[in-house]
C-alpha cells in the first residue's frame, strides 16, 4: 500500500520545518516591520521618508538634535566660593575626543570589517543584513539577530548616553520591534544629515571599550598606553573586538585568552573583506597582546579625588535631595554626573584651610579620636568649611585598629560623615552646649536674662531615669562640673559658668517638651531612635536632653547656632550658590530660612552666650569656661561649650556676627570612649583659631543687645 506525505515548502534557503513554519507565523509582525523598512532602505536616500514617519509611530523621523551633535556626557565641576578654585569633579567616563584624520585607518578597517563591512554601501539600514536576520530570526523563533549597522548601533548608543534614569538607559536598547524599527528610522534620517566619516568619527568617540574607557582615543590609552595614531594592527583589532562585550573579552581583569581569541576573529574579518591579506593576517595574529595597562584618568571620584572630600561629600547628598534635578536620586545623580555643571559652592577656601590648620594643631590625622569643626554663615546657611583631623577616603588598609572591637578602625581614613551625620551615624552627645534651647525655651515663656535660682552642687529633678549613676531614688541627680558652683545664679552666670543644677531647674520651669520644640525648630535632628523616640513620645519626662545626652552634629549645632547673630532666622545648611546648565543655563540656590525664633529672644540668648567666650555681656558681668576664645578673636565673639558626664566627647560651639562655628573631639569608632583629659578643650581651642581667622579674613559688624526680657 502506498503512501503520499505532504509537501515540504521550499525557500531559496531550503525546506522550511514544521517548527520553522510556526517561528514564522509568530514573527510575522516582526517581518511585515523589517520589511518596511528594508524597503525604505532600497529607495533613493533623498526620497521615500514621507512614508517612514508611518512605521510604528508618527515620531520615528524626527531626529534628535543630539543624533547628529552628540552630547557626549560631560563631567560637572564645582568650584569654590570664589568661582575659580576647582574642589571636585563629578563623571562616570574617561573619554578623548578625536577628529576623523586622528584615528588609524587600521582601526575604522577593522571596526567596519567586525560590525559592518557593507557600512560604505548602504544608507543607515542594510538590506542583506535585515533579510538575513529575519532568516535567523524564522529559523530561532526568536528575535535574537539585530541587523544593526554602525550608525544603528551609533543611534542606540546615543540614545543610551542621554538616558538619566535606568529604565531609559534599559529602554534605548531592549529588544522590541519598535524599538528596532524607530532605531531604523533614525539611521536612514541621520545619514541624511551626516556623512560616513562623521558617524564614524561619533561612534569611535562615544563607544565604551571597558575598563573605564570610553572611545577609542581613551582605550589606547587605558590599554596600551599609546595615542591612537601609535596603535599597531593587531591592536587596533584587539581593540575593536572589546567593543561586542568588554567584560567579557577584557585583557586586563578578565582573560587575555579570550581577548586573543576576539582579537583573532576580527582580524580574520579584515582578511575576509581584503583589508588585510592572508599573510598580513596571520603576521598579526602571532602578536602577543602586549599590554601596557593604565589608570584610567576618570573623574568619577567627586569627593574622593577632593582635598575638601567631606565638604564635597555633603554636596553630592545636598544634591540627591534637590527634587529640580529628577524624580528619583539615580536620576539626580546622574545629571550631576553627565550634565556639565559649572557650579558655585558656598566653601570659603582660605577659611577652610585656617580651618583645617587649627584641628590638626590641636589633634593630627592619625589620632584615633576625631576633632572636627564646621562653619555656617548666619542669615544664608551657607557652609563655609567643613574640617576634620582624617582623610576621606575608603582606603582602610593601613588604618589603625578599631577602638570598639575587631578590625580596622576609622582613621586616618574614612567616608564617614562625621561631621554632617546620617542614618548610620548618628553624631555625639553634646554636652552642655544643648544649654542653649534650654534658655531660648525660657526666654520665650518670658523669663528675662536675671531669672534667678539657687543651684546647689547636686539637685534631685522630678525626671524619673530608674537606677543609674545619676539616679536618686529613681530621679535623675545630675551634679554641676564642680563642688564649688553653689549659689544663685541667673541665665547670665548660669550660661558662662555652666551650672547644670541652674538649668536643670530653668526646664522644670518652662517644661523640658519646650526646649526640645526649639532644638527642633533650629534644626536639630533625632538620628538615634532612642532618642527620637524619647523626644518625640514623652518629650516632657526627657530631662536629661537639657544637658546635651542626644546625639548630633556639628552641621547642625553650627547652624542652630547661627540663628542667633541672625536674629533669631534659622536657615537650612547649604552648600551651593549657583549653577551653569551644560546647555548655559543660569540657576541660583535659595537659602531656605525661616524667623524660627523671636528677634529679642535670640538677642538676650547672644548677650547670655557672650559670658563663656569671656567677651563678656552687655548687661551683666560674667565670667566663662572658654575665654581663650574672646582673647583670640579681635571681635565680638559668643558661645558655649559642652562635656558629657563620662568625658566622652567635648564641644565648643559659638559666633561672630557673622559666622557659627562648632568644634567637638570623640571617638567615632567608640563614641562612649573616654577621650582623656589632655583632649577637653581643644574643640574651644580650635574654634578661637577658627572664628579668629574668620573675623582677620571677612568679619564685620556686631552683636546688637537686648532690649527686652533682660529684668
Amino acid at each position: 500500500m502506498s503512501s503520499t506525505s505532504k509537501p515540504v515548502a521550499q525557500t531559496w534557503f531550503g525546506p522550511i520545518t514544521a517548527v520553522q513554519r510556526r517561528a514564522m507565523f509568530a514573527l510575522l509582525p516582526v517581518a511585515v516591520a523589517f520589511g518596511l523598512v528594508v524597503g525604505l532602505a532600497f529607495l533613493p536616500m533623498a526620497s521615500g521618508f514621507g512614508g517612514l514617519a508611518k512605521v510604528g509611530s508618527e515620531t520615528v523621523l524626527e531626529l534628535p538634535d543630539e543624533l547628529v551633535l552628540p552630547p557626549a556626557p560631560e563631567s560637572s565641576t564645582l568650584y569654590a566660593s570664589d568661582g575659580t578654585t576647582v574642589i571636585a569633579t563629578f563623571g562616570d567616563q574617561y573619554r578623548v575626543q578625536l577628529e576623523y584624520d586622528q584615528i588609524p585607518e587600521t582601526t575604522i578597517e577593522a571596526l567596519v570589517a567586525t560590525e559592518d563591512s557593507n557600512f560604505f554601501e548602504h544608507n543607515g539600514v542594510d538590506p542583506e543584513g535585515v533579510m538575513r536576520a529575519l532568516v535567523t530570526n524564522i529559523a530561532d523563533g526568536s528575535t535574537s539577530e539585530g541587523a544593526s549597522t554602525i550608525t544603528m548601533q551609533y543611534v542606540r548608543q546615543v540614545l543610551s548616553y542621554t538616558a538619566t534614569t535606568p529604565a531609559e538607559v534599559a529602554a534605548a536598547s531592549e529588544v522590541t520591534i519598535d524599538r528596532k524599527v524607530k532605531e531604523m528610522g533614525y539611521a536612514l534620517a541621520l545619514e541624511e544629515e551626516m556623512s560616513k566619516e562623521d558617524i564614524l568619527t561619533n561612534y569611535l568617540n562615544t563607544v565604551y571599550f571597558g575598563n573605564g574607557a570610553y572611545g577609542i582615543g581613551a582605550a589606547a590609552q587605558v590599554y596600551f598606553g599609546k595615542v591612537p595614531a601609535d596603535l599597531t594592527v593587531d591592536e587596533s583589532a584587539m581593540l575593536v573586538g572589546l567593543i561586542q562585550s568588554p567584560s567579557t573579552y577584557d585583557p586586563i581583569n578578565g582573560s587575555s585568552e579570550a581577548a586573543k581569541v576576539r582579537r583573532d576573529h576580527v582580524l580574520n574579518r579584515m582578511v575576509a573583506v581584503g583589508y588585510l591579506t592572508s599573510a598580513e593576517g596571520r603576521e598579526a595574529k602571532s602578536e602577543d597582546l602586549n599590554l601596557n595597562p593604565q589608570r584610567a584618568n576618570n573623574t568619577s571620584g567627586g569627593a574622593i579625588d577632593s582635598d575638601y572630600g567631606f565638604f564635597v561629600d555633603y554636596f553630592e547628598k545636598w544634591w540627591e535631595q534637590q527634587a529640580d534635578f529628577g524624580q528619583t536620586e539615580a536620576e539626580r545623580t546622574a545629571r550631576l554626573f553627565r550634565g556639565g555643571y559649572e557650579i558655585v559652592s558656598t566653601l570659603d577656601v582660605a577659611l577652610q584651610d585656617a580651618a583645617q590648620e587649627a584641628v590638626e594643631k590641636q589633634l593630627a590625622t592619625g589620632s584615633e579620636f576625631a576633632l572636627g569643626s564646621v562653619v555656617v554663615e548666619p542669615g544664608t546657611g551657607a557652609i563655609q568649611a567643613m574640617a576634620v583631623n582624617r582623610n576621606y577616603s575608603n582606603d582602610v588598609s593601613g588604618n589603625g585598629p578599631n577602638t570598639s572591637g575587631d578590625g580596622k578602625g576609622s582613621y586616618p581614613n574614612t567616608t564617614n560623615p562625621l561631621l554632617s551625620g546620617n542614618s548610620a551615624v548618628h553624631g555625639y552627645q553634646a554636652g552642655s552646649s544643648f544649654k542653649m534651647f534650654t534658655m531660648l525655651a525660657a526666654l520665650e515663656a518670658g523669663m528675662p536674662l536675671d531669672t534667678t535660682i539657687y543651684s546647689p552642687y547636686q539637685y534631685t529633678s522630678k525626671y524619673v531615669v530608674g537606677d543609674g549613676s545619676a539616679s536618686c531614688g529613681n530621679y535623675w541627680c545630675p551634679k554641676n562640673a564642680s563642688a564649688s558652683a553653689v549659689g544663685d545664679y541667673n541665665m547670665w552666670t548660669g550660661f558662662g559658668s555652666s551650672v547644670n543644677t541652674y538649668f536643670v531647674q530653668l526646664a522644670e520651669r518652662v517644661g523640658v517638651e519646650h526646649s526640645i520644640d526649639v532644638a527642633q525648630r533650629l534644626g536639630i535632628q533625632f538620628r538615634n531612635p532612642d532618642d527620637l523616640n524619647f523626644a518625640s513620645k514623652t518629650p516632657e519626662t526627657y530631662g536629661p536632653f537639657v544637658l546635651g545626652v542626644t546625639q548630633t552634629t556639628p552641621l547642625d549645632m553650627a547652624a542652630a547656632y547661627a540663628a542667633l547673630p541672625a536674629d533669631g532666622v534659622y536657615c537650612k545648611p547649604n552648600p551651593a550658590v549657583s549653577a551653569v546648565t551644560g546647555t548655559g543655563g543660569q540657576i541660583a540656590f535659595e537659602s531656605e530660612c525661616n524667623q524660627a525664633i523671636s528677634v529679642e529672644v535670640a538677642r538676650a540668648a547672644v548677650d547670655a552666650a557672650r559670658c563663656p567666650t569671656g567677651y563678656g555681656a552687655s548687661k551683666s558681668s560674667c565670667s566663662g569656661t572658654a575665654p581663650q576664645v574672646g582673647a583670640a578673636v579681635d571681635g565680638p565673639v559668643a558661645g558655649k561649650t559642652g562635656t558629657t558626664d563620662s568625658n566622652s566627647t567635648n564641644w565648643f560651639v559659638g559666633f561672630t556676627p557673622n559666622a557659627a562655628v562648632a568644634a567637638f573631639v570623640a571617638d567615632p569608632d567608640g563614641p562612649q570612649n573616654y577621650v582623656g583629659k589632655s583632649n577637653l578643650g581643644k574643640p574651644a581651642n580650635a574654634s578661637a583659631d577658627i572664628l579668629a581667622a574668620q573675623w582677620e579674613l571677612n568679619g564685620e559688624g556686631d552683636f546688637t543687645p537686648p532690649t527686652e526680657l533682660v529684668h
